[in-house]
């Protein structure tokens, strides 16, 4: 009988020893005062008892259903960071801290997306009572590791590690192959593979051509022009997708909430494996406003890139959902929350443009980048940036049924906009907002953020590293 798997932990246990200055001396006390302890509980839940018809009728069993699949799907995601943190500890905490903090903090993303997904499509009853109190208690022991890495593997100096400043000037991570980092700069592809709709290529849609990516290198999918109805769900690392034009190759689709998908569901591109790249290539949902949420793009791949690319909704265009994600000369097209998720995302050159013929949405912005803009769930930063006359004075708008303490946790911030919408003194009145000076703006740059600059060079995309 099938079981929802539902928890996923991993509990760091430390000692309360003294620590010495030295870097060594200090991953001595970790390797040897840390006990990892990776803890997997499953809820030993039938599926038949949290889709009886006892509780839901025939179409909410269906909701649930899907449900159940994306819990499934999430929670095994969450395990697969937890290993990876989990070997990085073991190595040396205090050379991948930012690395270490990164994959708790997806792991508890997709968690907490799981509880989410079963409180909006499954009823309560005593199945989910249990379900809830096992996910209130990950929860509380999820958030420690993540305290406790940056209290053990501190770096009073704030100077980088040695190996870590030698990576960044020469650009290039040791694993990564000369090809990578000419792939997106490059006019001539080189692929693995070629799709083509009219049988000109190797496979005549998207799907074939990732399914046929072998593991552990870099899979190029050249993808030519043409529109591909197709919904694709990989967890394959190391896919790139090189289309002749982001309005030219589209990857589109049209399920929505509205007509029976869930969030996760209604996707129409959804990547979780690691390094993916896409240039030149388009991503939509033509569910249209009446669909209510419909995601053109679901990305969970660490160290993503999507350069020169479009991602056209309406609500809830781009599920930006966990780790370190790089947007380069994209067009992003939507409605209501048309970017959101708990991504480290940095936006570069983009335009952010609101589809303003949607009367649902008139308190919605439309952005065209300057330099970056930083945008995760509950903290968001716009610097540098054009912002039209379109904008409220108020910059920012309630989001309806929040409470009041949400206003004092979030984190909203502006730096140094030029437009006709980029006046601060009639914007809103929260202890979250402010407008930042230079060194708190300088947390949210390409290097800051998602340590860009030990990454991003083996692309080949061209990128600002700072503020300008």
């Amino acid at each position: 009988m099938a079981t929802l798997k539902c928890i996923v932990v991993l509990v760091l246990a430390i000692s309360t020893l003294s620590v010495g200055s030295s870097r060594a001396a200090k991953d001595g006390y970790v390797r040897n005062q840390c006990v990892y302890t990776r803890t997997i509980f499953e809820s030993r839940l039938p599926d038949h008892g949290l889709i009886s018809s006892h509780f839901v009728s025939p179409a909410g069993a269906q909701l649930t259903r899907m449900a159940v699949d994306d819990c499934n799907e999430l929670m095994e995601m969450s395990l697969k960071r937890l290993n990876q943190a989990l070997i990085l500890l073991q190595k040396s905490p205090s050379k991948h801290k930012a690395d270490v903090q990164t994959l708790l903090s997806a792991a508890l993303t997709f968690q907490q997306t799981c509880k989410d997904v079963i409180e909006d499509h499954v009823l309560s009853n005593s199945y989910i009572g249990e379900l809830y109190k096992k996910m209130e208690y990950l929860s509380e022991l999820g958030s420690n590791p993540l305290a406790l890495v940056n209290r053990i593997a501190g770096n009073p100096t704030g100077k980088s590690p040695p190996g870590r400043r030698l990576l960044e000037r020469q650009g290039f991570p040791g694993w990564v192959s000369a090809r990578d980092r000419k792939l997106l700069q490059s006019s001539e592809i080189k692929a693995d593979v070629v799709v083509a709709k009219d049988g000109s290529g190797n496979f005549k849609t998207v799907s074939q051509a990732i399914e046929a990516a072998g593991g552990g290198r870099r899979f190029v999918i050249y993808v030519k022009s043409g529109t591909y109805n197709e919904k694709i769900n990989t967890n394959k690392d190391g896919i790139t997708l090189i289309g002749d034009g982001k309005y030219s190759t589209i990857i589109t689709g049209g399920s929505s909430v509205a007509k029976g998908s869930s969030l996760r569901g209604s996707a129409t591109f959804t990547i979780t494996g690691d390094g993916f790249i896409a240039r030149d290539i388009g991503f939509e949902n033509t569910a249209g406003a009446e669909g209510h949420q419909a995601v053109a793009l679901t990305v969970s791949s660490d160290n993503s890139v999507l350069f020169r690319c479009s991602i056209a909704g309406y609500q809830d265009t781009l599920y930006a959902l966990a780790l370190r994600q790089f947007y380069r000369e994209c067009d992003i097209y939507g409605t209501v929350d048309f970017i959101f998720g708990n991504a480290a995302a940095v936006f570069q050159s983009c335009n952010l443009v609101l589809r303003r013929h949607v009367a649902a949405a008139p308190s919605m912005q439309s952005w065209r980048t300057g330099a970056a803009i930083q945008h995760r769930t509950r903290v968001s930063q716009f610097k540098t940036s054009n912002i039209d006359g379109e904008i409220s004075a108020r910059g920012w708008v309630e989001w309806e049924g929040a409470g009041g303490s949400t206003y004092k946790t979030l984190y909203f911030a502006e730096y140094e906009n030029m437009g006709p919408g980029a006046g601060t003194s009639g914007r809103v009145n929260w202890a979250g907002f402010q407008v930042i000076g230079t060194p708190e703006a300088t947390k949210f740059t390409v290097a800051s953020f998602i340590g860009g600059n030990s990454w991003l060079p083996s692309t080949g995309v061209t990128f600002v590293a700072g503020l300008h």
